[in-house]
């Protein structure tokens, strides 16, 4: 069966819903374990789009209560940890502050006050380079944050596109040096199927930075990026059929920062 190892809470300030309500939504789907990942505190004030530190406390208690009441289901507990170049020892004292199921990477700051994917920063990819300058310094940080080695798998890969916004011609030579980062630290890659309810319409990545990942021996999840309890498990056919067609066969499945490998369904959903 899959898993759901990318939904947000309410702490975040743009999802809504009860953890207890996303669970919920994981069991009655079949789905194997779901986990929560909502953006990691910062220590101090950044953006206002993540739980502040003081709330950590809440968020973990939150999962603790879902946990029980959908139990014998697993829920795990996660982060997505927020890329900022110069901020890395931030990222090892993240990893340290709970006992952790996995943690994610994702990069969505090319500086520190601007979020690549954030509609009020729209303008900016008309007046802060061009789209090949700009999507050159995404895909640098992506491979920073990689090598930082922190991550169990790593969001969303070419989040840059969200918009619309990609150079002409082939992407490959962007992708090459982030799937090698990939391979070379062992981390994996999910499939983040949210992408196709933005403007690009596409889930994230790819077809052809996931047929890479996958000859590359880059291990694969598929992920909701749920930010309301009714997106818990969107569109997993489609991830799942994707997931296919490149040559996966296998996904993970994570518990205190280990993984297991274990095969992918042929379909989904499961026939009763």
């Amino acid at each position: 069966m899959l898993t759901d190892y990318h939904t947000h809470t309410p702490l975040c300030r743009h999802a809504q819903g009860a953890p207890e309500q996303y669970a919920r939504r994981a069991r009655d789907l079949g789905l194997a374990e779901v986990g929560f990942a909502d953006h990691n505190p910062m220590p101090s004030a950044f953006d206002d789009w993540r739980m502040d530190l003081s709330e950590l406390p809440r968020y973990v208690d939150w999962v603790a209560e879902a946990r029980e009441v959908v139990a014998p289901l697993p829920v795990r507990i996660s982060l997505e940890c927020d890329f900022l170049e110069g901020r890395e020892g931030w990222l090892h004292e993240t990893a340290e502050l709970v006992e952790w199921d996995y943690l994610i990477g994702s990069v969505h700051y090319l500086t520190e006050d601007w979020a690549l994917d954030d509609p009020r920063h729209l303008s900016r990819w008309t007046g802060q380079g061009t789209v090949e300058e700009i999507w050159a310094r995404y895909w640098s940080l992506y491979e920073k944050c990689v090598r930082t080695g922190c991550f169990d798998f790593c969001a969303h890969p070419d989040l840059a596109k969200k918009f619309g916004f990609r150079p002409a011609g082939d992407l490959r030579p962007y992708y090459e040096p982030v799937i090698s980062a990939l391979a070379g630290t062992g981390t994996a890659v999910e499939i983040n199927t949210a992408g196709l309810h933005k403007e690009v319409r596409e889930m994230y990545p790819a077809p052809d930075f996931l047929r890479m990942a996958r000859e590359a021996g880059v291990a694969v999840v598929i992920n909701s990026d749920a930010h309301a309890p009714e997106e818990v498990g969107r569109d997993f056919a489609a991830a799942l059929e994707l997931a296919r067609s490149v040559g996966y066969r296998e996904t993970l499945r994570f518990c205190k920062r280990r993984r297991e490998v274990v095969p992918l369904p042929e379909t989904w959903p499961l026939p009763l």
